[in-house]
């Protein structure tokens, strides 16, 4: 669907200038011209008294798909610090630009100011080449500013494959950059494949994967993006077989970053941006920076997450006191956030955060599918659960039966010992 001016119509009243929210009408000469901003919201189309705006089907247009090549990876930073989704990222796309060919390559992009000098870390974790779009109004990250630079540069270089973060700002960023360039968006991934061969008589953007109409004969890339659906009581498997570029926003997490190569090269391509005042419509008038205890799920190695089985909040004290002991962090369900024990910042799960420590521990946690989407992954299980037949046993490499509230305690205590133990052989 598209907006368009009847020019005959048009008296140059200004007032659908003033009722678009987006900015989108520009007026050339006497005559109103939609731009590219245009989010085809209809608002003009009720505010033109003489009836010259109209809403028109846009014809599916034909995309050359192989005059796009290569996997971009929207390389995060806050402050000059690469997110850590950012190097997981740029590791799934080293993984799958390899299987796609061996010259198709995974590119980094950095967006910001004065960010060139996170390049190298880029190409330690496995970046074939880092795109960097610097401007001082890039600094601080702002929606418009982000979204026309990066829909610039993906216009100009035509990247395959663009994979961003679902993170607070890749949630954001990504479907804008997506609605600009006229192509699908997958949300949330936890998995992403490739199969070179494409999947015919589908809907112009992203639908969901059937075989049955694989074309043998076509060897155009498809990204395979798999999320939760209906509430992740399944897994869908999601394509974009007639736009380009493909894109999914991933949950931090999930990938496997590589192993860091000191000293490792690549191409560094800085890309000129066309980024103005008048582009952006919001200020960074301050950033205040939060002074409650900051919790890191997805950085740490051991979890140990309490649920409903506490049976209130005082049970997140016993649960501090483990994870100090074994030097973990604090995670928890949904269903003990929701009872106001804990804070949001500390659920793990498809509405919280998706994490993969080397031990998990679930803490009265009965395993809801939804809770279990988001930790499943972990290396090591260990449950506590007064229920047998709770299904966290059910992924669980270790479990056991019994009240959290003498187990625990029975936990650290042999901790303790085997502590004592190590200093008594060490000496």
């Amino acid at each position: 669907m598209a907006i368009q001016v009847i020019n005959d119509k048009c008296r140059g009243c200004k007032l659908c200038i003033k009722a678009c929210p987006f900015e989108a009408i520009d007026m050339v000469g006497k005559i109103a011209v939609i731009n590219e901003k245009c989010t085809a919201c209809k608002q003009c189309i009720t505010a033109c008294p003489f009836d010259a705006i109209e809403k028109t089907e846009e014809a599916a247009a034909t995309v050359d798909l192989t005059a796009y090549k290569d996997i971009w990876v929207f390389a995060e930073q806050r402050g000059g610090k690469l997110m850590n989704v950012a190097l997981e990222l740029i590791g799934e796309g080293y993984r799958l630009s390899r299987e796609i060919s061996d010259s198709t390559k995974v590119c980094a992009v950095l967006v910001g100011d004065n960010v060139d000098n996170l390049a190298q870390e880029c190409f330690e974790y496995g970046a074939d080449s880092v795109y960097v779009l610097q401007n001082p109004l890039l600094k601080n990250y702002t929606t418009d500013g982000y979204t026309k630079v990066m829909s610039d540069a993906c216009r100009e270089y035509k990247p395959e494959i663009v994979i961003f973060g679902a993170t607070h700002i890749g949630r954001d960023l990504a479907p804008r950059v997506a609605a600009r360039l006229g192509t699908g968006l997958t949300a949330d991934c936890t998995r992403l494949d490739v199969k070179v061969a494409t999947y015919i008589d589908y809907a112009n953007k992203n639908t969901t994967l059937d075989t049955s109409t694989l074309d043998p004969n076509d060897t155009n890339t498809q990204l395979k993006q798999t999320r939760p659906a209906f509430g992740g009581n399944l897994m869908a498997t999601i394509i974009c077989p007639k736009t380009r570029p493909q894109m999914s926003t991933v949950r931090p997490g999930v990938m496997q970053k590589r192993e860091q190569v000191a000293g490792a090269k690549g191409e560094l391509r800085t890309v000129k941006v066309a980024v103005a005042e008048t582009d952006i419509r919001t200020k960074v008038v301050e950033i205040v920076k939060s002074t409650k205890e900051i919790v890191s799920l997805t950085d740490a190695n051991i979890i140990c997450s309490g649920g409903r089985g506490l049976g209130d909040g005082s049970g997140f004290d016993l649960i501090k006191k483990f994870a100090d002991k074994v030097g973990g962090v604090v995670g928890s369900s949904r269903a003990a956030v929701d009872a106001g024990w804990i804070d949001h910042s500390h659920q793990v799960g498809q509405t919280g955060t998706t994490v993969k420590p080397n031990i998990y521990f679930a803490c009265g946690i009965s395993g809801a599918i939804q809770h279990l989407a988001g930790m499943q992954s972990s290396d090591i299980i260990v449950a506590i659960n007064k229920d047998p037949d709770a299904p966290i046993f059910e992924v669980a490499d270790y479990g056991i039966v019994g009240d959290i509230y003498k187990v625990i305690p029975q936990i650290i205590e042999e901790w303790d010992n085997a502590e004592k133990l190590y200093d008594a052989t060490t000496k």
